[in-house]
Formats: C-alpha cells, structure tokens, sequence
C-alpha cells in the first residue's frame, strides 16, 4: 500500500525553492493531500499558495519563528528541502543552514509519531571547493545523519528545472534579453546537471520507502561541458545571444563589480570559482535504486523551459 493510500502528512521546508516548486505538483498527483508547506521568502510563498491553495502553507523563518512547529511535529515526513545557497552575508548561510535545521531537528525529535527525514544535502559535500555554502551545507548534514531519527539523505549535483531563479534558469533570462552571452574561461570544465523532475521522483521514492539511514550522491547521468550546456540551453529557449569566453578574471571582475551594488547577486565570485573547480562526481545507478527513469539532458531542457504551465514564472532572489 502506498503512502499517499495511507493519508500520510508530509512537511517540505524551503517549499517555495526551486526544489520544493517542483516536488509539490508531483506529490498531489501522486495522490498526496496532507502537505504542509513551510517556507519564509514572502514573494515565493505567495507564488506557491496562489498556485496550490489547497494544501497547507505556512510562511516562517525555521531559524527563528514559531509556529510552525505543531504542524510539522504531526507530519509522518519530513523533507528537509530548505537552504542558503548564494549570497554575500556568511552569517545567512550559517542561520539558514544550521541555525534553521538544529531547531527543525529539535521539533522532530520530540514529535510523539518521530518523523523520518528525507534530506537534500548537495554534492558540494564532497567538491574541491570551499566557500560559505560547502562548508555550512556539510556542517546541515552532519546535524541530520547525527540526529538519531530514521533518515535517508540525498546530494545532488547542479538543478534544473521549473522556478530555477538561480543557475540555468537565471542563464536562461539573462541570454534572451542580451546579444552577448559571456562564458568564463574556455568553458571546457564538466558538469552533471540534474534534472529537478528526476529528482522529485527520487525524493517520492524515499517518501514511499523504509529510510535505511544511508546517503547517496545523485548526479545527473550525463556529462557535459559548461559552454555545451550554454549552447543546449539557449537552443531550448531559442535565444539569438552569441555565445563569448572571456577571460577568467575579466569575469570575476564583473561579478565582483556586481556584488558592490547588489547585495544578493544570482552569481557570486565564490560562485564562479566553484564553477570551474574540476570537480567530477560519482555516478550511482539511481534509477536501478530508486526505480526512476531518467530523463535525457535535451528533453529535460526542453520540459523546464517549454512547458506552458511553469516556465514562464520567475522566482524573487
């Protein structure tokens, strides 16, 4: 018998992410009712209730309001989708991605019913690079593997997908409404790029089962260079800007530059230095494990940035 047969409730913390936009849509048809939305970012949660206003949204900074807290302790789930994934501020990253989980954690733990968790951690656990998010990120992990409650914890590589504010979806804005798209350096640095859509189903597939404590790093099956993903993606939204490598540190300087007038930039330069840190990571058989079927990098480019339904709305940062 299925979860969703079984009226289960379900909490998804940073549901009005990129993750959590996608994951809720798939877990109403997968016959899910008992959701309960938790996310702070007022624009965003207003998108998410103005397009699901039948399930139970609840806006709140996990890191320091209440409120929340009933709702979440009478869940059966707990997907634990919020983070801080860019910016300038180190003392956000720490609030957002430790702060926030330690008192979600203690919520959990006294739970009469003891939730189980399925986390999204990042493959940055275990990247070259070191910055504000790799390091907090790791620190959110450790909380959640060392919590004591059943778990199963997930670390995908690069998203894509529907409400992608950051990353391809930002690109994607960006070389529609310019006629010079820059690309750092040759361009010629690996990627995994992960399908949001795969990705949900997998996170569906841990709701559906026993949790067995364990981690798995989920990368998307194919490799691709940066500057053929750029070419992949503008032909999905069928952008004209002509695709230009730069020098690496004439683009640092642009971000850099950036930075001095905004203060939540979608690109960062620890951004960029990650970017082209060479980082290749494993590749498990995710959809043997999890019985997902994954959907080939073209396709999915097309389905995020195609679909009539989602595409055309842009998250605030």
């Amino acid at each position: 018998m299925k979860l969703a047969e079984m009226n289960y409730r379900i909490a998804v913390t940073g549901a009005a992410g990129l993750v959590g936009q996608n994951l809720i849509p798939r877990l109403k048809a997968g016959g899910f009712s008992g959701i309960v939305a938790i996310d702070k970012h007022p624009t965003n949660t207003a998108v998410l209730r103005r397009l699901h206003p039948d399930i139970q949204i609840i806006q709140a900074d996990l890191a320091s309001d209440d409120g929340w807290q009933e709702a979440v302790a009478a869940c059966d789930v707990v997907i634990v989708c919020h983070a801080q994934i860019g910016g300038l501020d180190p003392e956000a990253f720490q609030r957002n991605n430790v702060t926030a989980t330690e008192r979600l954690l203690e919520v959990v733990r006294a739970a009469p019913g003891r939730p189980r968790l399925v986390h999204l951690s990042s493959s940055v656990v275990e990247s070259a690079a070191v910055d504000w998010y790799t390091q907090t990120k790791e620190k959110q992990e450790q909380l959640v593997v060392g919590s004591g409650l059943p778990h199963v914890v997930l670390r995908p590589t690069l998203m894509f997908g529907w409400f992608d504010r950051k990353h391809l979806g930002w690109l994607a804005r960006f070389m529609r409404r310019t006629p010079i798209f820059p690309v750092p350096g040759s361009g010629r640095y690996l990627r995994q790029p992960l399908y949001a859509g795969d990705f949900c189903d997998i996170i569906l597939s841990c709701v559906q089962a026993k949790p067995n404590n364990a981690v798995y790093n989920i990368s998307g099956q194919e490799k691709i260079h940066y500057l053929d993903l750029i070419r992949e993606t503008r032909r999905a939204v069928g952008a004209r800007a002509v695709i230009m490598r730069i020098p690496y540190f004439a683009f640092w300087l642009l971000l850099w530059t950036y930075g001095l007038f905004d203060r939540n930039p979608p690109f960062t330069t620890k951004q960029l230095k990650a970017l082209v840190t060479p980082d290749i990571f494993e590749v498990i058989d995710w959809p043997g494990i999890f019985g997902v079927t994954p959907t080939p990098l073209r396709t999915a480019l097309e389905q995020t940035f195609q679909n009539p339904e989602y595409s055309k709305i842009e998250l605030d940062f």
